[in-house]
């Protein structure tokens, strides 16, 4: 069976707020398995950033780079406008893409 490959550009979260990653994938299930295992060693796994927060699909690869690169520029504040508007709690939306949900993360210092 062969794998269906979508361009897609997706932002992930560590938390509601927290910090943000912009990337770009054929293959969304497989890239968010990827950060969520920690596979792809860097800003992610540093980060604890493994929550999808908003994606985007297109009909071919090229206008997906051209909007992540859109997205990168820019500012944060316009990065969180774009999540509220249409995931206001910041839910994980892996679920509905068929991942298991993620495991509440341990707080390395204090409460």
């Amino acid at each position: 069976m062969r794998e269906e490959r979508i361009p897609c550009v997706y932002i992930l979260a560590s938390g509601r707020y927290g910090t943000l990653y912009v990337g770009v994938t054929s293959n969304l299930v497989g890239r968010l398995w990827q950060h969520r295992n920690n596979a792809l060693p860097g800003f992610t796994a540093r980060h604890h950033v493994h929550r999808l927060v908003h994606y985007e699909f297109f009909g071919e690869m090229e206008p997906a780079i051209m909007r992540e690169k859109q997205l990168k520029r820019w500012h944060r504040q316009w990065k969180i406008n774009l999540i509220n508007e249409s995931n206001p709690h910041w839910a994980d939306l892996a679920a509905g893409l068929g991942l298991p949900p993620l495991a509440p993360r341990e707080r390395r210092n204090g409460p």
